[in-house]
């Protein structure tokens, strides 16, 4: 077990952590705290001050107020200040990858490795888009001289999970602050730490008061208040596709431009024709990942009848492999889940799943780790059919249930049985038969032979029960974030005589 840096020690001393709200660091207006908890060991990592509704109000109006200067900013200083605080981040990367490992449970070695880095780098790619994108076009039009322009909205509110706070956060702001927004961001009440730390450092780095603020609120009550504020002008929401559709409601309602990045029961086709070893490595790697806790991963395994049983075989070698362990500890390949409510819902799903028939063929159990006490369970596979709860339900954790397909048509059909589009994945040596499944999958991503797969640049988003308004990590986010606006002036051609 690593221990805490100096730094790390020194915020969660504080009692208790104050939000950021207009360039000042608050305690909650009613003197309400939540306590943070380390799902490792169930300790109790701090308390941090709990923003109520009119705190979450006051920060909304700060946030407006800073947007009449903010929105004047070059792209060159918005650019610099961005690179700025991507450099305090890496300089604290030790510092962000243990409360992210703290906070949620995670390998404090993926944390490094993915969340931290990751992250960073969608400052520095929104940073390095908007110094080289023009946000006007001169339009050819007869008769009429005209231009399209996009601006920046104004106060953008964002709502964010639990099982990524620092990724989801840097992919959410990077673009607004980029694109000339000013941001209020709800963390979630499980994790908030590591967004409270990164508001920190973008204060350090320059950013001007109200430009970057920080409510940890409750869902319900901050949601009242950020889809209902008339000077919130767009939202984005990261998480369950239940919660999405009310908050999509709300937005509707009162005309808000809202993006909405959504649950999912992310699909893998195996073929009898794929590498099952480079498969079952994939697969087995997808579900351990952030202990399955990961929107888009793969829990419905697909799997052509004649590979079944070769794959499966593989499958169970690898997930035994998988070293179970507290976050902090380096050597942990899969630590808990983020807290005993996670964990009981889990287990209620493969209690619901084995009473409709799915047999249970590996893990499905509690797991003791030496010395701690915490949210542990083995990787899990079920077996079945279809109409099998856990088939058609997002479980949220490291579960995959498995079904077989007889031909091409069958798999796709099994794909697109459900509602959901955010990702799926194809694993197949056929490069034609890929892009032809790839293409035929309804989602917002289609994967060959791997999942999980990212990089700025290339699109990711969901759609139908898994999310509109848009994506995140491309250049089309940094233009979600902006309003279109027509700019003509008739043009009068004096005819010679």
């Amino acid at each position: 077990m690593i221990t805490y840096s100096t730094k790390v020690k020194s915020f969660l001393n504080q009692d208790p952590i104050p939000f950021l709200i207009g360039g000042s660091w608050l305690q909650s207006s009613n003197n309400q705290v939540f306590d943070v908890e380390d799902p490792s060991t169930k300790n109790l990592l701090g308390k941090v001050s709990k923003a109520s509704g009119s705190d979450t109000e006051k920060a909304v109006e700060q946030a407006d107020e800073a947007f009449k200067s903010w929105r004047k900013t070059s792209a060159k200083e918005r650019a610099r200040l961005l690179h700025k605080l991507a450099d305090l981040c890496e300089r604290d990367a030790e510092e962000l990858a243990q409360l992210e490992a703290l906070d949620v449970g995670k390998s404090v070695n993926n944390a490094r490795g993915f969340d931290v880095p990751f992250g960073i780098e969608s400052l520095r790619y929104y940073a390095n888009l908007i110094e080289n994108k023009d946000f006007e076009q001169v339009l050819n039009l007869d008769g009429v001289a005209g231009k399209s322009v996009r601006l920046p909205f104004g106060v953008v509110a964002f709502i964010f999970p639990w099982n990524f706070p620092l990724t989801l956060c840097m992919w959410g702001i990077g673009p607004a602050l980029a694109a000339g927004n000013t941001v209020v961001v709800k963390p979630a009440a499980q994790t908030p730490l590591s967004t409270l730390y990164l508001a920190a450092l973008a204060q350090e780095a320059g950013f001007p008061d109200g430009v970057f603020n920080v409510v940890p609120a409750s869902g319900a009550e901050a949601g009242e208040v950020l889809t209902k504020h008339p000077k919130v002008k767009c939202l984005s929401f990261t998480g369950s596709s239940q919660v999405g559709k009310t908050i999509g409601q709300n937005c509707g309602f009162n005309l808000k431009p809202v993006k909405l990045e959504l649950g999912g029961k992310g699909a893998a086709v195996v073929f009898d024709d794929a590498d099952l070893n480079n498969a079952a490595t994939g697969l087995a790697g997808a579900i351990t990942l952030n202990t399955g806790q990961v929107c888009c991963t793969a829990t419905r395994w697909i799997i052509q009848e004649n590979a079944l049983e070769t794959f499966v075989e593989k499958v169970k070698t690898e997930l035994a492999k998988t070293h179970i362990a507290p976050g902090m500890d380096e050597a942990s390949e899969m630590g808990p889940v983020v807290s005993e409510k996670q964990l009981n819902s889990i287990f209620e799903y493969i209690k619901k799943g084995k009473e409709e028939g799915a047999e249970v063929i590996f893990g499905g159990n509690r797991v003791e780790v030496d010395g701690v006490s915490g949210y542990y369970m083995a990787p899990t596979l079920l077996k079945g059919t279809e109409d099998n709860i856990c088939f058609k339900e997002e479980i949220f954790g490291p579960v995959a249930y498995i079904t077989t397909f007889t031909d091409e048509e069958d798999a796709i059909r099994q794909v697109n049985s459900l509602d959901y589009g955010l990702a799926n994945s194809v694993w197949t040596e056929d490069a034609v038969r890929a892009e032809r499944v790839a293409k035929e999958m309804v989602a917002g991503n289609s994967w060959i032979n791997a999942h999980n797969v990212f990089a700025y640049g290339l699109p990711y988003g969901g759609v139908n029960g898994s999310g509109n308004g848009g994506g995140v990590n491309s250049i089309e986010t940094l233009f979600d974030y902006t309003r279109g606006l027509s700019i003509a002036q008739p043009v009068v051609v004096e005819e010679l005589v």
